[in-house]
């Protein structure tokens, strides 16, 4: 299979529609396109990154049978989750946890999402130019997302941990860093577990698990969305 404009678009567009509407809903300062597009690219690094970690470090994983249980959770948790997160993660917090223009709690979950789209949609690019135009339409409504609402609740508490550290709550800020590892890992680890089980129970599963996180993050953005017309970062003041 290879990739044509049809694919490509498919590949990319989904993508690039939720980064535009998390850009859309930062009502209080929106934060540079270039900045953006900078996370953006470092969370495609983080795919290229990704894919050889995985690759090694599967070398040292139980090998259980494709379908099992404990194939999906080993491959789901302890690979996919832990080290894309991580990398992910890695992505975000180099250009902008000292950028200026990050002083808003809700400018955490528009970085946060650039970042995990920057991953998803190489990601999307690379699965689509092997299977075509089936995977495509599937992932836009799927994995796409899913690595949304992983950029969503690491942006969120990925604020919440700058927000401390500027007003001196360091261990507050280090319990927020690792809820913005940890609460992706577990979202993307249960998403990957019903996707590798492979039986009918499981994609329904998985159905009702992808909806309920659409409704989650909804929710999330709308609610930081308004919250930031409060206060910002450096006022002195914390809203919890």
């Amino acid at each position: 299979m290879y990739l044509n404009n049809q694919l490509t678009a498919l590949a990319i567009i989904p993508g690039l529609l939720i980064v535009i509407y998390v850009y859309i809903k930062d009502k209080v300062e929106k934060e540079p396109i270039g900045m953006i597009i900078k996370v953006i690219l470092y969370g495609g690094i983080s795919c290229i990154i990704a894919g050889y970690v995985e690759s090694f470090a599967s070398n040292f994983l139980p090998v259980y049978p494709e379908g099992s249980l404990e194939y999906a959770l080993i491959n789901a948790f302890a690979l996919a989750a832990f080290w894309e997160e991580i990398l992910k993660f890695i992505a975000l917090r180099i250009p902008t946890w000292k950028c200026k223009h990050f002083n808003y709690r809700f400018d955490g979950i528009v970085y946060g999402v650039s970042a995990a789209i920057g991953f998803a949609v190489l990601e999307n690019v690379l699965y689509v130019a092997q299977y075509g135009m089936q995977t495509a339409i599937v992932r836009a409504f799927t994995a796409v997302p899913l690595h949304a609402f992983c950029g969503i609740a690491m942006g969120a508490f990925y604020s919440y941990s700058k927000k401390n550290s500027i007003i001196g709550k360091k261990g507050k800020s280090l319990i927020y860093t690792i809820l913005a590892l940890v609460v992706p890992m577990f979202i993307h680890g249960v998403y990957n577990t019903f996707a590798f089980l492979r039986s009918s129970e499981a994609a329904y599963g998985l159905l009702i698990f992808v909806l309920i996180m659409y409704v989650i993050a909804i929710k999330i953005v709308r609610k930081l969305s308004m919250a930031d017309k409060k206060a910002g970062f450096y006022t002195g003041v914390m809203d919890e």
